[in-house]
């Protein structure tokens, strides 16, 4: 009966099953929330590699992230046919180019697994190496070719047990630990042994202890923050006769806001170069604020002192403005990275996609009596770039348009990243978008207040500071790499030496 059940999983069974997990698995993240389902979408790939040849677990990793990516990123589509106005077939194309793309990461992690294991796996393999590998897998994507932090089973985690892992391994201690539990509970239906269940069972509650520790403290008194989200329509945001009506909208509803200690407008809110609108409308807009004791965090474009290169940049509006300059650009969006495509179709010509990135190091922007640490539109996705302003600030602020996405699943996605971010940090986020979905996140991750999507709104709240580090962000992530050589070692020791033993 075993056999035969193996040699069915040789068969289009162990594609279909691969394929259906990768599909399944953005079904864990928002806007769904299943994040149980992580672990049965790693399952089904783990045991459709289970008995096969490198070159067929290269098709099911292939066909694994074919359903992943192609489920999980589709809004891609929607921003290269709703607002780079191509074609639905040339939208698709290149959606599906760019799906087939990303499949060959999880596919060349299959074809890696079994080639220096060519052996059906074990349960050894289950444990201890597959769980490696998918975190090898989820850093690389997050590296290659200026990275893609997309889709990684620890974000979908936020609200489960495994939160808890968060502020010590970060999110990828919580993707090892999904990976661990599809492992665990792959050996004990392999081995008909229900021990190797009880790890399994073990694990979520002991993360989820760890949730209630204090990692940071509070400090200073309670900021009071409005947060702006003008829900301009990104058909005319960038239409130069479109922008003394958003610059008016901006000011006044930051006018009906003057009692918040800070006020803070999304990405490229105002569609001008900052030295253009400066001296007409941002300097008087400082100093009346600053009759009201508030300050102003504004999301706009910057040009070089070159008077040639130009920074995707969040200002602190005052006589002397301070700038934070986007360090992280978005391909195709921030930037084209050939710029021979430029021309072929309007999605690789849309307005302002030529900024170039900020220093890698810049000072802290101070706003409000407190150093901020800002990201700007999917920077925030990138653990490290976060942990980098930490502990010196004391609040996180992340602006960002996801105009471009529509109503897809881009903006919840994103959404949960950040939180993934403050729980990381243990700090709060004070998120802000273009037309949605704004809100505060405390530092636990949990949602405050929050916008609609596609309405016009200011949301308010006063948000309280905090000091101190997480583990995370005191050890980056070296403790979980630490873990995974020593597991990894233990992995290579067993088979050199028991290399016919099942386990």
């Amino acid at each position: 009966m075993f056999s035969e059940r193996r040699s069915k999983l040789r068969g289009p069974l162990g594609s279909w099953l691969a394929l259906m997990g990768g599909a399944m698995l953005p079904l864990a993240f928002a806007p769904f929330y299943g994040y149980p389902i992580a672990v049965v979408s790693l399952i089904l790939l783990f045991v459709s590699w289970r008995d096969v040849k490198p070159r067929q677990a290269f098709w099911r990793g292939w066909l694994f992230g074919v359903g992943m990516f192609g489920v999980g990123v589709s809004w891609i589509y929607v921003a290269i046919h709703e607002f780079g106005q191509a074609s639905w077939p040339l939208a698709g194309g290149l959606t599906l180019g760019f799906v087939a793309f990303l499949a060959l990461m999880p596919a060349a992690l299959g074809c890696f697994i079994k080639w220096i294991n060519d052996k059906r796996l074990s349960g050894l393999d289950y444990v201890l190496l597959l769980p490696a590998g998918w975190i090898g897998f989820e850093i690389f994507k997050s590296w290659f070719l200026s990275g893609f932090p997309w889709l990684e089973v620890g974000t979908a985690q936020i609200d489960g047990p495994l939160a808890g892992i968060i502020p010590i391994l970060g999110v990828y201690g919580a993707s090892w630990l999904v990976a661990l539990t599809a492992g665990l509970l792959l050996t004990a239906w392999q081995h008909k042994q229900l021990l190797w269940v009880l790890p399994a069972i073990l694990l979520w509650p002991a993360a989820s202890a760890l949730n209630t520790i204090e990692w940071t403290t509070e400090k200073d008194s309670p900021v009071k923050v409005a947060m702006i989200q003008g829900n301009v329509d990104q058909a005319i945001k960038w239409d130069p006769e479109q922008l003394r009506n958003t610059l008016q909208l901006y000011a006044s509803l930051s006018a009906q806001n003057w009692d918040s200690d800070l006020i803070i407008w999304p990405e490229n809110a105002a569609t001008a170069f900052y030295h253009h609108i400066d001296e007409a409308f941002l300097l008087p807009l400082a100093e009346e604020a600053a009759k009201h004791n508030a300050e102003l965090l504004v999301g706009l474009p910057v040009l070089d002192e070159d008077g040639e290169r130009y920074y995707n940049s969040m200002a602190k509006l005052s006589p002397t403005p301070d700038f934070y300059h986007k360090k992280q650009l978005v391909p195709f969006g921030d930037y084209v990275p050939f710029e021979t495509l430029r021309g072929l179709i309007a999605f690789f010509d849309l307005p302002m996609s030529g900024f170039v990135p900020g220093p890698q190091h810049q000072p802290l922007i101070h706003a409000a009596g407190q150093p901020l640490g800002i990201t700007i539109c999917y920077e925030d996705a990138f653990t490290e770039e976060v942990r980098a302003t930490l502990p010196e600030a004391s609040l996180l602020v992340n602006a960002t348009n996801n105009a471009w996405y529509g109503d897809s699943f881009a903006p919840h996605q994103h959404l949960q990243i950040s939180r993934s971010r403050a729980l990381e940090a243990g700090r709060p986020v004070l998120r802000v978008t273009t037309n949605g979905i704004s809100a505060f996140i405390d530092y636990k991750g949990q949602l405050g207040t929050q916008s609609p999507q596609f309405e016009q709104a200011v949301i308010t709240e006063s948000v309280q500071p905090r000091a101190g580090a997480t583990p995370y962000v005191q050890l980056g992530p070296w403790p979980l790499i630490g873990i995974l050589l020593v597991l990894l070692a233990g992995w290579a020791y067993y088979r050199h030496f028991y290399r016919q033993g099942e386990f």
